[in-house]
């Protein structure tokens, strides 16, 4: 047995760790029927069907968490469209140029990768 000092958070903890000598890889699993994908945080929606010719993308991956655009709405360049958490951090994509928000193709909550289409505009 050996005994470690660990420290999360600024708070010292006292652990012991038995060895066993003996390292084995898990046993393999019986192969079984493909199951569906677990269902995790919603990804972007399809393209509505009003798209436009300006495509507003993500710049990193993360989150959506909240939309600040509305179909239909003028906005300006720089004007924030879509606010997207990552790293803990809230970053506003915004529109590259003065236009029409022609559709918001992702909900609240969903995961994007970076360069997914977030909405478009004409």
């Amino acid at each position: 047995m050996k005994s470690y000092t660990i420290t999360v958070n600024g708070t010292a903890y006292e652990v012991t760790v038995e060895e066993t000598g003996s390292v084995s890889a898990p046993a393999a699993a019986p192969k079984a029927a493909p199951k569906a994908a677990p269902a995790a945080a919603p990804k972007a929606a399809a393209p509505a069907g009003g798209a436009g010719a300006v495509k507003i993308t993500a710049g990193t991956a993360g989150k959506v968490v909240s939309i600040a655009a509305n179909v239909g709405q003028a906005v300006k360049a720089g004007d924030s469209v879509i606010i997207v958490e990552a790293m803990k951090m809230e970053i506003p994509v915004v529109a590259p140029q003065d236009g029409t928000i022609a559709s918001i193709d992702v909900t609240v909550g969903a995961a994007i990768e970076n360069g997914d289409t977030l909405a478009t505009m004409n």
